[in-house]
């Protein structure tokens, strides 16, 4: 008997979990078709395309409003062609505004529903819990304090681990990395991850590299790595650099078909200056010590705040690693806090302070060895019990 498993992710992320998924619910089990809207990953691994992953791409919440009937096209039309066809199960990854409410009228129609990926509900919008309850008949959670949340709500719940922390080495080897980047490998590094986002460039490009002059006056060897994600984001680095004078400052741009540049700089460096996001928490699980820094435009906040109807998270960190532990183990710096005389003095710690270097690293050891397990091996046996319990 053919089992038929239909799959959608929205972003480059997405797509990767995904596929890892596909190929661990391939090596459990023989003859499974795959269907659905991914990425190139996904079709790698053996995913039938319905709608390219690129269809439901959008940039914040204004792209998003723009975007609206075209996304509203794509969900009818995949709705209609998943239900035809039936799948024995249904796995969104992650892009919950789209996969929620897909899962909510596959539900209602017999298909079992699993979530990979859960929204940031300990974070905003918890009312959402409602949708889940009715949308999803498993969660698959990447940590592990999400557990309780979905258990405590009456949501089957299963923690995976983070995929993210079996791509990166328990031992990183800088000095081989920054050879890799071509740095000197016996001068000190501190990678500058500005954010992979046009407007995150624009926030924080600036007063990051007016940072990195005034380290430059206290360390004149340090050098500086910045990857980026493509040539627009690497001209628009260039273009809003102009005028601000760095010595050894190295530019890293993403090529196809490589792991992404941005491992090799964090793998190479000593400590971070980051926009907080996804970045920080593959840093700590590079166990290197950073400092994160974010800020949004007036309408942003306005618009944040009209979404999730909070003025502020619902927890006091923004950075994964410090809502991992549960504690402010690296410095946050947001909005008018983000100066180049703040973050130059929590670098210098990042960078000098060997005391609070080696608690840093211990926590996210620690952490690493929680999150480091058999991702693709246990989503796919939750998945296949989901759609074989029927």
């Amino acid at each position: 008997m053919t089992h038929r498993i239909t799959m959608v992710a929205g972003e480059p992320s997405g797509d990767l979990l995904a596929a890892r998924v596909i190929e661990g619910l391939k090596a459990h089990e023989q003859g499974l078709q795959f269907r659905g809207i991914g990425g190139p990953q996904m079709q790698e691994a053996g995913l039938a395309l319905d709608y390219p992953m690129d269809a439901l791409s959008v940039f914040g919440y204004i792209d998003a409003i723009k975007q609206l009937p075209r996304l509203i096209s794509i969900y009818q039309g995949f709705k209609k062609k998943t239900l035809a066809h039936a799948p024995d199960v249904f796995v969104g990854v992650d892009a919950p505004d789209f996969n929620l409410r897909l899962e909510e009228q596959l539900k209602k129609s017999g298909i079992p529903t699993v979530q990979f990926v859960s929204p940031s509900i300990w974070a905003w919008r918890y009312q959402r819990i409602e949708q889940i309850k009715r949308a999803v008949d498993h969660m698959l959670v990447l940590f592990p304090f999400e557990v309780d949340i979905y258990e405590k709500e009456g949501v089957p719940v299963t923690f995976v681990g983070h995929p993210l922390a079996q791509q990166i080495p328990k031992t990183p080897d800088a000095r081989a990395a920054r050879i890799r980047l071509g740095l000197d490998p016996d001068k000190p590094v501190l990678a500058i991850l500005p954010g992979s986002r046009q407007s995150e460039l624009k926030a924080l490009s600036q007063v990051f590299l007016q940072t990195a002059q005034k380290l430059h006056q206290k360390y004149p060897e340090l050098q500086f790595a910045v990857p980026l994600v493509n040539e627009a984001r690497k001209q628009q680095f260039i273009e809003l650099s102009k005028g601000i004078t760095l010595p050894n400052l190295h530019l890293f741009e993403q090529k196809q078909a490589q792991q992404p540049v941005s491992r090799d700089v964090m793998e190479a460096c000593d400590a971070a200056l980051l926009a907080s996001g996804t970045a920080s928490l593959e840093m700590a699980l590079y166990k290197k010590p950073m400092v994160i820094a974010y800020i949004l435009s007036p309408l942003m906040v306005k618009v944040m705040a009209w979404k999730s109807g909070q003025s502020a998270p619902l927890l006091p960190w923004i950075g994964l690693p410090n809502i991992l532990l549960r504690e402010f183990a690296v410095p946050e710096h947001l909005q008018e806090a983000v100066t180049p005389e703040q973050l130059m003095a929590s670098c210098v710690r990042a960078l000098e302070d060997k005391a609070y270097i080696a608690a840093t690293k211990a926590k996210f050891e620690a952490l690493y060895n929680t999150l480091a397990i058999d991702t693709p091996r246990l989503a796919a046996e939750r998945i296949w019990q989901v759609a074989t319990a029927r």
